[in-house]
């Protein structure tokens, strides 16, 4: 897992290492100069004429510093300071007089456009106040100079903490930002403005997690090793068995990608009770599913109660409809199960201002809402979501004890507890019908076989996103279909098979 931290956290780390462990600031400064420099060169920046824009902060202070290490190294760099001398940190004050004893050029009116390379070291991750006057001026006429951009620790005008741009924000090409990334970075639209994201270690020393009130967690693929093994003397109900109530009339597909998908992520058997209607085109489109069928004039409870009682885990909603037939049948599963439950799509929707009656759930819940569902749900906005999506998800999730999968271009995950999670595979392409549906069918997978609904949360969002990216290598962003993320979960799972 890597970690993630806010604006506050980083701030308290940076506190910490110095005032606590002895690490001055200076040499903290230097390190991360040093880390700028390096990816400047690393990343092929034309650095025939530099321009550092510095803030009067300490990541300012960052910024005279990469003027000078580009300077004893023979580049023309240029420091241009927006704001007061009077508004001076310690450490800017210290690194201006270092950059005046080498006699380095200070300019006070740069015109961006006749650099090649532009160093942000305006705004740090401390900024809480929408951008305005001369720094707006002059970051807008930034993003206009044709001029290559690195942001240093964070692009500026952007939140650390949500991503949102405040008031406007430099468009970064590359990001080196110090110890941790920052949350803002992996948020839309500071994602975008960040450009490509390199983290440096610059010595900050790690806090304990409990120190912080909230934990912020991202997988990598190395966290796939977490996906349980296959057991060489299991058989199909071994690998778990899951109970689906999806469809409607004459709606199959819903059902059709979720089945499917929990069986290429490794569940042992599942069986789907659905409408009549669909018989035919799920018997020969997954003939390896099992079945149960109702019809116009019942939901058949005791098939319903059978499924409930022969399963290891239970999934509702996915294409089930609102009418009251899909009504009848949510609620007898929520009065009469006794395992893990994944609710999505429709079921959510039939719950909409009745949350309360998960709380009484006997199991773990795991809710998967887009932001549309998720706002139908919670009674929050998504403009709301989207200026505190931490706070907001994680609040919810412990208000009805639940693991909570709040789906968006990042997707952020809270059982309500301390650790959250925010996923950064995936990409635009899988912005297409069918693919919550095998997302959905991958944490049924993955919760059946026996991880916690949690850990089945996190690392089933970031496989799911990850077989995105390989489809989207292989069919393109625009063509990529929700059945070319099932194959390609398989072929990850395939590749890792001896390891897994």
């Amino acid at each position: 897992m890597k970690q993630i931290v806010t604006g506050g956290q980083m701030k308290l780390l940076d506190e910490y290492t110095i005032h606590e462990i002895g690490v001055p600031s200076l040499v903290l400064m230097e390190r991360a100069a040093l880390s700028v420099c390096q990816a400047l060169r690393e990343e092929n920046f034309p650095l025939k004429r530099v321009l550092v824009l510095c803030g009067t902060g300490n990541n300012g202070a960052d910024g005279v510093a990469v003027a000078r290490i580009l300077h004893m190294t023979g580049v023309s760099a240029d420091i241009c300071i927006l704001g007061k001398k009077d508004h001076y940190t310690e450490e800017m004050r210290k690194q201006v007089k270092i950059a005046e004893n080498y006699h380095i050029s200070f300019v006070k009116n740069a015109v961006p456009a006749e650099y090649t390379t532009i160093v942000d070291a305006v705004f740090g991750v401390g900024l809480s106040r929408e951008v305005g006057g001369k720094y707006r001026d002059t970051i807008e006429a930034l993003n206009r100079s044709g001029a290559k951009v690195m942001a240093v620790d964070i692009p500026s005008g952007i939140s650390a903490d949500t991503g949102k741009v405040l008031g406007c924000a430099v468009k970064a090409d590359v990001t080196v930002t110090f110890a941790y990334e920052k949350a803002g970075l992996l948020f839309y639209p500071g994602a975008s403005c960040a450009g490509k994201v390199r983290t440096a270690d610059i010595g900050i020393y790690r806090l304990p997690q409990n120190d912080f009130e909230l934990s912020i967690q991202s997988c990598e693929e190395k966290d796939l090793c977490r996906i349980p093994a296959r057991k060489p003397d299991g058989n199909k109900g071994t690998f778990g068995k899951i109970f689906l109530a999806a469809g409607s009339r004459d709606i199959s597909g819903a059902a059709y990608l979720s089945a499917c998908a929990a069986l290429r992520a490794g569940a042992g058997m599942i069986k789907v009770h659905t409408r009549e209607e669909n018989r035919q085109a799920l018997t020969t489109m997954l003939p390896e599913a099992m079945y149960s069928f109702y019809d116009d004039e019942e939901i058949r409870k005791e098939q319903i109660r059978e499924g409930l009682a022969w399963a290891d885990v239970i999934g509702v909603g996915p294409g089930l409809g609102t009418g009251q037939q899909a009504e009848d049948i949510l609620y007898t599963i929520l009065a009469e199960g006794r395992k893990p439950l994944l609710i999505d799509a429709d079921g959510l929707n039939l719950l909409a201002g009745r949350m309360e009656v998960l709380s009484q759930y006997p199991a773990p819940v795991l809710v998967t809402p887009h932001l549309g569902e998720f706002s139908r749900i919670s009674g929050v906005s998504v403009e709301e979501w989207k200026e505190a999506p931490l706070y907001l998800t994680k609040r919810f999730a412990g208000k009805y004890h639940l693991t909570v999968v709040c789906k968006d271009s990042r997707t952020v995950i809270s059982d309500g507890g301390e650790e959250i999670f925010i996923n950064t595979s995936g990409n635009s392409g899988m912005a297409t019908a069918g693919s919550g549906d095998v997302l959905f069918g991958i944490l049924m997978g993955f919760l059946s076989q026996g991880l916690s609904a949690r850990e089945a949360a996190a690392l089933g969002v970031y496989f799911h996103g990850m077989a995105g990216d390989m489809a989207a290598a292989q069919k393109g962003e625009y063509s990529m279909i929700a059945g070319d993320i099932i194959t390609q979960a398989a072929e990850i799972l395939k590749k890792r098979g001896a390891v897994l």
